[in-house]
């Protein structure tokens, strides 16, 4: 069980009840938010309150404190008393001075009501001065201060200690209940003989204080203290309660520690003296009042959450339904994929992705198939091989293929750089290679037919790209466009290094016309033998006239091959090439020649120039070898030839050397086998191999040139010879230097390359891989 739920945590309803909760996730977070806020406001709110009542305290407070401070004040600067304590006049004045004053106070008694008691202590003459009276220490105490609560010498320390104002709680008998009061006591300066002169005592009840107090105490609840500048405890509004103990530190309140426990503590200093104010509060006060708030917001919490899970679990059962049924659909038909992947929306993915694969798969099959089918119709019909069976017009439309008219023609097309062209398309194998240049010509050709209104038809048909062209109706030059087209499609292909022969043939009607059309391709293509290659041929061109049949026909008598024979045997040049032009113009021009009697009167010449050779002889009875030695393979090259051009200038070379060897009269004394001739071509091959083998240039054709001869027929040499091919030897060759200099030299991979004469240094690892098995970089890690 646990094994499967640990499973179905990639189903997408695990999935969505994570997103789902996470959704739910916000409102929590928003609705606890504002609780803390609204926790926080109340919070402040309340200290704000605490506060506003500190400061209504303060303000009662330091009223009555600004009256005693005030009163203080008068008493101390009054003029009698300043004569009583520091005058220098006789001791007896004294007494009478000492009434006066007691007499004067009765004046701040009324001025002052709210001032329950104050006196003057009179150190030197040992009395108390009050509001009408003096009396001895003794007898103030017990008037003033006997209330049990203190004793004499305690109350005469206190007012007799040194020191700045300061505040003190002193005993009253005539206060209210509390029986003390909150006395500011101010001790006077020494006289100049530095004796203690008195203290000024100004006393108000305490009820005044406590009154302010208990106001503010019964509205917050808390503990309220008034603290002297020591932050001893003058008066508090509930001496012994609990919450004060831990805020005392000896006889003081620890002011630096707002919290302790479950209580708080708040103070504002006086504004007219150095008191303060103090309450002491519990917090579960605040609490108290932000529950309402705390237990609104849990329950909507737990309602939302009830409320979010079945609408969860709902809507989660109800969307995944779908999904579900989908997925049981494409189990039935892949139930290993299942079991791969427990996410059912990656499973829904990987079946789609796998039909979509399947999908172009067959798309793929069908394209190729309808392209063979295509192309095998195309097929048949240029052999004229129809089938009575096969409706065409609906075949032509099966395959996508326009049928403008019941009009056609035929376009063929040789590649004749075939061999060195597939030498410039480096890192391509032969099948690409194969498909890629008809690729290119059929889609030339064909929007070139299609641009002025015909429909084009590319397709391979006896190592020819043939072009069934399907004429546009009515077109009053037929032979002009399929010419535009041929020359068209034969100078954009020249841009990309192709040489095109092109053969077109007449327009003819029907199906069983295709045929005829390009059997007139063919023919037309033959003629190239006579009329060169990379050119246009068209069987118009090359068709025979009836009118000009009386002109054509063989000319080469005896007579003229024997005077051919003499101008060669005499060594003249110039005479022997005029005439040789003249019999092969002649026979050459208009009307065209017959292919066959073409290639008899090229043997025939041929012919010629061997018996010329014969009869020139060695001059000891000899059969001319000096011509055979330096041209060995002569009668190969001729024979290799393709074209009728090409052939001539192979017999006007030749020609030149036969009458240069008849001019000098010279023999060779040396006969040299054929086989012989064959071995220093191949060592001289190898030899401009080796010494042009960093030209980038380098091919095939190219040695072939340097030896005048054709880079196909060296090629097939000097393979016969060696056993290998002439590509494959340069191949080696560079790489045979590359490792060399891979091992003493510091050049980078891509500097050898260029070095060895490879432009591009893809190509000389993919080479270098092919010989040595390792690319070149693995190569010099194990030199």
């Amino acid at each position: 069980m646990i094994r499967g739920i640990w499973h179905k945590r990639k189903s997408i309803v695990f999935t969505w009840l994570l997103s789902y909760s996470a959704v739910l996730f916000v409102p929590i977070v928003i609705s606890l938010v504002i609780y803390s806020q609204a926790s926080h406001a109340l919070k402040s709110e309340i200290h704000r309150a605490n506060d506003s009542l500190l400061k209504q305290m303060r303000y009662t407070i330091d009223n009555q404190v600004d009256l005693m401070k005030r009163l203080d004040t008068e008493i101390t600067w009054n003029d009698k008393l300043q004569n009583l304590m520091y005058s220098n006049k006789p001791a007896k004045e004294a007494p009478f001075t000492a009434y006066q004053l007691a007499k004067e106070f009765r004046l701040y008694k009324t001025s002052y009501a709210s001032i329950d008691e104050f006196y003057v202590v009179w150190d030197q003459g040992g009395s108390i001065l009050r509001p009408g009276n003096i009396r001895d220490m003794r007898t103030a105490f017990r008037t003033i201060h006997d209330t049990g609560a203190m004793t004499y010498d305690a109350w005469s320390e206190t007012i007799g200690e040194a020191g700045p104002n300061r505040f003190a709680v002193l005993p009253h008998v005539g206060a209210a209940t509390s029986k003390s009061s909150i006395a500011y006591v101010t001790q006077l300066p020494s006289d100049l003989n530095g004796r203690e002169t008195g203290t000024v005592v100004v006393m108000a009840d305490a009820a005044r204080f406590q009154q302010a107090i208990e106001s503010v105490s019964g509205f917050t609840g808390g503990l309220l203290l008034i603290l002297n500048k020591d932050n001893e405890i003058l008066l508090s509004s509930r001496p012994d309660a609990p919450e004060l103990q831990p805020f005392m530190e000896g006889g003081q309140v620890r002011l630096s520690s707002p919290r302790i426990g479950d209580s708080e503590l708040f103070y504002i200093p006086s504004a007219v003296s150095d008191l303060k104010y103090a309450l002491i509060f519990p917090s579960a006060l605040y609490w108290e009042k932000a529950e309402y708030v705390r237990s609104f917001t849990f329950a909507s919490i737990l309602i939302s959450l009830i409320g979010a899970g079945i609408l969860t679990w709902f809507f989660t059962r109800r969307n995944y339904s779908p999904i579900q049924a989908l997925v049981q659909s494409l189990t039935d038909r892949d139930e290993t994929a299942t079991r791969e992947d427990a996410n059912e929306l990656r499973f829904i993915q990987r079946a789609i992705l796998n039909a979509r694969s399947e999908k172009d798969r067959i798309a793929l099959q069908l394209q190729k198939h309808q392209q063979t089918l295509r192309s095998n119709m195309i097929h048949r019909l240029l052999k004229g091989k129809l089938d009575t069976l096969v409706p065409y017009e609906e075949a032509f439309r099966s395959f996508r293929m326009k049928q403008p008219s019941n009009e056609f023609a035929v376009i063929l097309f040789v590649l004749e750089n075939e061999e060195s062209l597939y030498a410039k398309l480096p890192g391509i194998d032969l099948n690409e290679r194969s498909r890629l240049i008809p690729f290119i010509i059929g889609n030339v050709v064909e929007e070139l037919a299609m641009q002025r209104q015909h429909a084009g038809y590319v397709a391979e048909a006896d190592d020819m790209m043939v072009c069934l062209v399907n004429l546009a109706p009515d077109v009053a030059h037929v032979r002009e466009d399929l010419r535009a087209i041929a020359l068209e499609a034969q100078q954009f292909l020249r841009r990309y290094e192709m040489e095109l022969t092109i053969a077109i043939s007449g327009s003819h009607s029907s199906w069983t016309g295709i045929a005829a059309a390009y059997q007139e391709a063919v023919d037309a293509m033959e003629y190239k033998m006579v009329l060169g290659k990379k050119g246009i041929i068209a069987y118009e061109d090359i068709r025979p006239d009836p009118a000009d049949s009386a002109r054509s026909g063989y000319y080469y008598p005896l007579q003229v091959e024997q005077q051919l024979i003499n101008f060669i045997k005499a060594g003249d040049l110039e005479q022997a090439s005029a005439y040789m032009n003249e019999i092969t113009d002649r026979n050459f021009g208009k009307p065209v020649m017959p292919l066959t009697l073409a290639r008899c009167l090229i043997f025939n010449m041929v012919g010629t120039m061997v018996k010329a050779i014969n009869e020139l002889g060695d001059g000891d009875g000899g059969s001319g070898s000096g011509i055979w030695e330096n041209h060995p393979l002569w009668m190969d090259k001729i024979i290799a030839c393709d074209t009728i051009q090409e052939m001539r200038e192979e017999l006007h070379s030749l020609l030149a050397d036969v009458c240069e060897f008849a001019a000098a009269k010279r023999t060779s004394g040396v006969s040299m086998e054929r086989e012989g001739s064959l071995r220093e071509l191949i060592a001289g091959v190898m030899r401009f191999i080796e010494d042009r083998y960093t030209d980038a240039n380098l091919n095939v054709n190219a040695i072939g040139e340097q030896f005048d001869l054709k880079g196909s027929y060296l090629s097939r040499l000097f393979k016969n010879q060696t056993g290998e091919g002439l590509l494959d030897c340069i191949h080696k060759t560079r790489i045979r230097q590359a490792k060399e200099m891979i091992r003493t030299k510091q050049e980078s991979i891509n500097e050898i390359s260029k070095l060895v004469g490879y432009n591009d240094a893809a190509t000389f690892i993919r080479v270098f891989k092919k010989y040595e098995g390792i690319t070149p970089g693995k190569y010099k890690e194990v030199c």
